[in-house]
């Protein structure tokens, strides 16, 4: 069983069994076939640990659409985009309006510069200037939830701030993220977020540690709960290999085709998953 797995297994299980229900209560999130209430059961303050040095967690119970999460994390972080025509997939043609962007949100936060001590520059440049310069820093972050924007977002932002930290010759980042769809988004967030670390690693002549995931809000849908149940029932299989091109060394070369995993084996994909908006 990879760790990745194991992590997810354990987590749903604490979520459906000791979790809190909002059965009853009013709720925002609404099933988009007919309006109804999205109720949930949740975890407060989870912690999941993925050591990358070890294995890619990649989760194996289903398939994780890799090209499309990876486009994502290229999409927010080095093209910092809010324009969902330099994404390749639909997955934020939702919350996009007339302009066709999702307003001040994510690569568009990501790519607003601030005064630094050692220059102008935006939150991503900071990271990569401070990785190669200074290490040792303990102020390696960047966070997207700007109170001043949030009412010109398409959607607030749900992983908002990383924090990096060099240990010996590791980078290791943890993600904050204050709500998480479970089901939907937990192994996509991840995945992407193992591929950024990797990123910064190559780029600053680093080597992968640890990354530490922190969901305020885990939880899973009421209509999800038999779904997380069959899926957390399948057999696992060992984690697969993440390959990067060795040859990019400029964290704004990669590309897509520089990635791919290899011996990934996994249970089918799910189809169907009802939707809550």
């Amino acid at each position: 069983m990879s760790r990745a797995d194991e992590l997810f297994i354990a987590m749903c299980r604490d979520i459906l069994d000791n979790g809190y229900s909002t059965e009853g209560q009013v709720v925002r999130a609404r099933w988009a076939d007919n309006n109804a209430p999205a109720h949930t059961k949740k975890r407060f303050g989870v912690v999941n640990r993925y050591d990358l040095s070890q294995e890619f967690p990649a989760l194996t119970l289903r398939p994780v659409p890799f090209k499309n999460c990876v486009d994502e994390i290229l999409w927010i972080w080095q093209k910092k985009s809010n324009r969902i025509e330099d994404l390749h997939s639909h997955i934020w043609d939702a919350w996009a309006g007339e302009d066709g962007t999702i307003g001040k949100a994510y690569g568009y936060q990501l790519g607003v510069k601030y005064k630094f001590p050692h220059g102008e520059m935006d939150q991503v440049d900071n990271v990569l200037w401070q990785l190669k310069n200074s290490p040792q820093s303990r102020r390696i972050m960047t966070n997207i939830y700007n109170f001043s924007d949030l009412t010109e977002m398409g959607l607030e932002p749900c992983a908002y701030s990383c924090t990096f930290n060099v240990t010996g010759d590791r980078l290791n980042c943890i993600l904050n993220q204050r709500s998480q769809d479970t089901l939907a988004a937990n192994a996509w967030n991840v995945t992407q977020y193992a591929v950024l670390v990797h990123m910064f690693a190559q780029a600053s002549g680093l080597k992968v540690g640890e990354l530490v995931h922190v969901i305020a809000d885990a939880h899973i849908y009421d209509r999800h709960e038999p779904i997380i149940e069959e899926l957390i029932k399948r057999p696992s299989y060992p984690a697969p290999t993440l390959k990067i091109n060795p040859d990019i060394k400029n964290f704004y070369d990669f590309t897509i085709d520089d990635f791919a995993l290899e011996n990934y084996q996994t249970g089918p994909q799910i189809k169907g998953i009802p939707v809550a908006v």
